[in-house]
C-alpha cells in the first residue's frame, strides 16, 4: 500500500501540477481553513491525546502553524524567484542566477508531543517549495493521527498530500520507498536508524531530534523572574517538549533560591495541586510513565514527586543536588522532572555543557554581558535564548534545528522552504562574443592561460554595464603577450 501510495504522488507530481505559485497558494489557504474551521476537533483530539487544554493547544501548536501559513502565502513569490549571483568577468554578459525548485516527493514524520505542529509545519514549506508530501504521524497520538487522515483529504489535494497512518512496521515499509526528502522528528535513536534507510537511495534528510538542553542560571541575575520563565517551558506539555530546558546548572549557594522561587511559581501556575489544574497536562503513556519515573530513582527530590499511574500523572518535580553519573543525566528526560546540577561558576558550567552531546538549545539568565557573551563564544547549540526559554522557536524567521546528536537541517519560514527546495545553478550564454572564448580553446598557451585566468579570478564590480563592456572591449583587444591585468588597471 505504501508502494502505490509514493507512486501515485510522484506521477501527479511529474505532471508539473504543483509547479504554478497560484495551486501553492491555494493548497497553503485549503490548509489554514482546515485550522481556523476544524480547530474544536483538533483540541479535542489533544484534549484526549495529552491532556492539553484549548488555550495551550493554541499557544503551543495552531498559532505557529497559521504564522507560517501566513508567511508562506506573503513571501513565497519572493522565495521561488530566481536569485542573481555575483559574476566574474568570464561570465559578466551572461545571466547567472539560482532557481528553487521543487524536490519531489517528500516524506514527514511526525512526532506525538506536538503531532500537528511537528506535521503540519514542515508541511508548509513542502507545499511552498511545490513538493508533494506524505505524512506520518505518529501512532502515540492516536486521536490526533485518526483525525487528520479524516480531514486532511477534504481540504487538501489529495492526489499531491496524503496521511498514512500505522505503527512501526507502517513506518518501515514507508522508509523502503524512495523519496526525494525525508523530514523526521523525534528521538536520536529513531533518526539514526530513518538515516541508515534514507542512504539505501541517497536521499537527503532533516533531522529534528533532541537532547538534554542545560539551563545556566547565573547568580547575578533576577532569579524569580529565571524560575518564572524556566517554570513555564519546563512544565508545559508536562516537560514533553524537545527544547524544554532539560537540567539547570548554577552555583551552589543559590540552589535553595531557585527551588523557593520554583515552588511559588508551581502555585501560582497550577495552584495546590496540579493534577486537578485545567493547564496541566499528562505523559503520553504508561510506558513514557514508567520511564521517567524511574528516572527519580537515585535523587533527592526537592519539590513534587507525587504521581498516578493510572492517569499517567507525575507532578512538576525539581530535583536537587544532582551528580553527573546519576541515570537521570544519561539520556533525555521529555517528562516534568527538573534536576539541579551545581558547579563551581561559569567556566565550569562552560565545561560541562561541552562535554556533552551538543544540545538542540541552550538556555542561559544572566545581567552580566560577559557572562553572556562567554557562554555564546564558548558552547554551541541548536539554537540559544538568553533570560528565557523556548522563545527563539516562535520567531519563524529563525533557523530552528539541532547539531551533531540533537539534529541536522534547519526549518521554519523561509528556511523550510530552502530545506525542501532544490537550488538548481543556472547560466544562460548567448551565441555572441565568441572571441572572449578562445582563453580556454586549443592550441592553448601561457598567454591564453593568463587571459583565462584574468577572466576567471576577477569579479565583476559593481560599475555600469556600459563599464563591463568597455572593459571587456579593452582586454579583448590586446595583445595576447601583454600583461593583463596591467591592460586593465592602465585603462
Amino acid at each position: 500500500m505504501e508502494k502505490q501510495v509514493v507512486d501515485g504522488l510522484r506521477e501527479v507530481f511529474q505532471s508539473g501540477r504543483s509547479r504554478p505559485l497560484q495551486y501553492r497558494k491555494q493548497q497553503l489557504r485549503a490548509l489554514h481553513h482546515l485550522i481556523s474551521e476544524r480547530q474544536a476537533d483538533i483540541e479535542q483530539a489533544l484534549k484526549q491525546d495529552l491532556n492539553r487544554n484549548t488555550y495551550n493547544t493554541s499557544l503551543f501548536e495552531l498559532i505557529s502553524i497559521e504564522n507560517d501559513i501566513k508567511l508562506a502565502e506573503s513571501d513565497m513569490a519572493d522565495w521561488a524567484a530566481p536569485q542573481p549571483v555575483k559574476k566574474n568577468l568570464n561570465s559578466a554578459l551572461d545571466d547567472v542566477y539560482i532557481k528553487p525548485e521543487p524536490l519531489g516527493v517528500v516524506l514527514i514524520i511526525g512526532t506525538w508531543n506536538y503531532p500537528w505542529a511537528m506535521i503540519l509545519q514542515p508541511l508548509v514549506g513542502a507545499i511552498a517549495a511545490g513538493n508533494a508530501a506524505v505524512l506520518k504521524p505518529s501512532e502515540l497520538s492516536e486521536h490526533s493521527a485518526r483525525l487528520m487522515k479524516e480531514l486532511l483529504p477534504l481540504y487538501l489535494d489529495k492526489e499531491m498530500y496524503q496521511v498514512v497512518t500505522g505503527g512501526v512496521s507502517e513506518t518501515q515499509e514507508l522508509l523502503k520507498q524512495r523519496f526525494d526528502h525525508i523530514f523526521y522528528t523525534g528521538s536520536s535513536v529513531v533518526g539514526k536508524l530513518v538515516m541508515e534507510a534514507a542512504a539505501h537511495h541517497l536521499t537527503p534528510v532533516t533531522l529534528e531530534l533532541g537532547g538534554k538542553s542545560p539551563c545556566y542560571i547565573d547568580k547575578n541575575c533576577d532569579i524569580a523572574v529565571a524560575c518564572r520563565r524556566i517554570t513555564w517551558g519546563k512544565f508545559a506539555n508536562c516537560g514533553q517538549t524537545c527544547i524544554a530546558p532539560d537540567y539547570i546548572l548554577c552555583e551552589p549557594n543559590i540552589q535553595d533560591r531557585i527551588v523557593e522561587e520554583i515552588q511559588k511559581t508551581l502555585l501560582e501556575f497550577y495552584q495546590k495541586d496540579p493534577k486537578s489544574s485545567p493547564d496541566y497536562c499528562r505523559i503520553i503513556n504508561t510506558r513514557h510513565f514508567d520511564r521517567v519515573l524511574a528516572l527519580m530513582n537515585e535523587c533527592t527530590i526537592a519539590l513534587g514527586g507525587e504521581s498516578d499511574r493510572s492517569q499517567c500523572y507525575i507532578a512538576p518535580t525539581v530535583l536537587g543536588d544532582v551528580l553527573p553519573h546519576f541515570k537521570i543525566m544519561q539520556e533525555e528526560i521529555f517528562g516534568p522532572l527538573l534536576p539541579i546540577v551545581t558547579v563551581n561558576g561559569l567556566s565550569e558550567a562552560i565545561h560541562f555543557i561541552n562535554a556533552r552531546e551538543k544540545p538542540l538549545a541552550l538556555y542561559v539568565f544572566s545581567s552580566d554581558k560577559t557572562v553572556i557573551k562567554r557562554m555564546l563564544a564558548e558552547t554551541t547549540s541548536g539554537g540559544v535564548t538568553v533570560n528565557d526559554v523556548l522563545m527563539h522557536y516562535t520567531v519563524d524567521t529563525l533557523p530552528f534545528g539541532g547539531v551533531g546528536n540533537s539534529g541536522m537541517g534547519r526549518y521554519h519560514g523561509r528556511h523550510t522552504f530552502n530545506q525542501l527546495s532544490h537550488h538548481r545553478a543556472c547560466l544562460i550564454k548567448s551565441f555572441a562574443m565568441e572571441s572572449l572564448n578562445d582563453a580556454r580553446y586549443p592550441p592553448l598557451t601561457a598567454a591564453r592561460l593568463r587571459k583565462a585566468k584574468f577572466f576567471m579570478q576577477h569579479r565583476l564590480c559593481s560599475c555600469s554595464g556600459m563599464c563591463v563592456w568597455a572593459a571587456i572591449t579593452t582586454i579583448l583587444y590586446f595583445p595576447t603577450d601583454c600583461r593583463l591585468d596591467q591592460a586593465l588597471f592602465n585603462y
